[in-house]
């Protein structure tokens, strides 16, 4: 008798902790799949229109309708990207905050600012890699060249007296000036804007005298003949715009500077999140319409893992620091 009564203790015990168990595994599978279930932001560390912006409002666009919860894309320009990159950094690891990165935020300003507010890789959780797109350089029309060679003429001609736009200091776009300068010998100011929509007008209107953009950003302009495209910044021809030769192959061998652009989140990101958005962005960018709308661009969609873009950053910090120690730029 008293056998039984332990043995019908010992069964309630057994059962009661297999309902606990049970029940906590629930709760954390439903935990898991609660996300999201508020709105998402992606930030974006210029002004609306350039590629960064577009890759962002594709996501968004195409998240809002398969997630059932605002996708908003928040343009933060400024101070070559370090604004909107701090503002991520500092948020909250939830899945709620996210960055369009750079190269420029994550390969160069590490070696290019003094002091930065954020450590462009141990404050970010890779996502995936979105896309890249060459940089190209363009003129103002009247400035009276028609190719390289004779842009570079007359550069020396001229030292200082001609200058450069670029969306921020820091950028690719910055740093494909910098590497034009010290391979082509010249002398050549650089003047920054928050953004390409500040720098068009300029270069439009003559008050600065070439630009370096993304292809995707100033195809639109080139193919309307508003500006004169001297050369794309890539080794090879792009596919959006096969007529516009490569610098490398006017004379500045090895030229290449490619701008970049992954989906980055605050360190330590619940891997289960990483795991979704990863996912995400596969299915979005792999979907043939959006492809064909990206390359038709100028943009070359490439979604990889996370380990993937982690070696990519890597290897760029390694690379534009050597061309930063170079150029001798240093910022505070």
């Amino acid at each position: 008798m008293q056998f039984s009564r332990v043995f019908k203790r010992l069964l309630f015990f057994c059962l009661a902790l297999l309902v606990a168990v049970s029940a906590h595994g629930q709760s954390k599978s439903a935990g898991k799949s609660a996300w999201p279930k508020q709105p998402i932001r992606i930030i974006v560390t210029f002004t609306p229109g350039g590629a960064p912006d577009i890759l962002a409002r594709v996501l968004a666009e195409n998240w809002q309708q398969s997630l059932g919860v605002p996708v908003l894309v928040e343009n933060k320009p400024g101070y070559g990207g370090n604004i909107g990159a701090d503002l991520v950094a500092k948020s909250e690891s939830d899945g709620y905050t996210l960055l369009i990165g750079t190269v420029g935020i994550h390969a160069i300003n590490g070696a290019l600012y003094e002091k930065l507010s954020y450590d462009p890789v141990k404050d970010f959780t890779p996502i995936s890699f979105l896309a890249s797109t060459p940089n190209v350089l363009v003129v103002n029309k009247k400035l009276g060249v028609n190719n390289l060679h004779e842009l570079i003429e007359l550069a020396k001609a001229k030292p200082d007296q001609l200058t450069f736009g670029s969306s921020g200091v820091g950028t690719s776009l910055h740093m494909s000036g910098e590497l034009f300068k010290e391979m082509a010998g010249v002398q050549i100011r650089h003047i920054p804007y928050k953004g390409r929509a500040q720098s068009l007008p300029d270069l439009l209107s003559g008050r600065i005298s070439m630009l370096f953009d993304n292809l995707s950003s100033s195809l639109t302009l080139i193919k309307a003949g508003e500006v004169q495209a001297l050369g794309v910044t890539t080794l090879k021809r792009s596919h959006a715009a096969p007529e516009i030769p490569t610098l490398a192959e006017q004379g500045l061998t090895g030229f290449e500077s490619v701008s970049w652009f992954s989906l980055m989140a605050p360190a330590n990101l619940p891997p289960h999140i990483q795991k979704q958005l990863n996912q995400m962005v596969r299915h979005t960018l792999g979907n043939s319409e959006v492809k064909s709308r990206l390359l038709a661009g100028g943009l070359d969609p490439a979604p990889g893992s996370p380990k993937d873009l982690s070696k990519l950053i890597a290897s760029e910090a390694s690379k534009w620091g050597r061309v930063v120690q170079q150029s001798g730029a240093k910022l505070e």
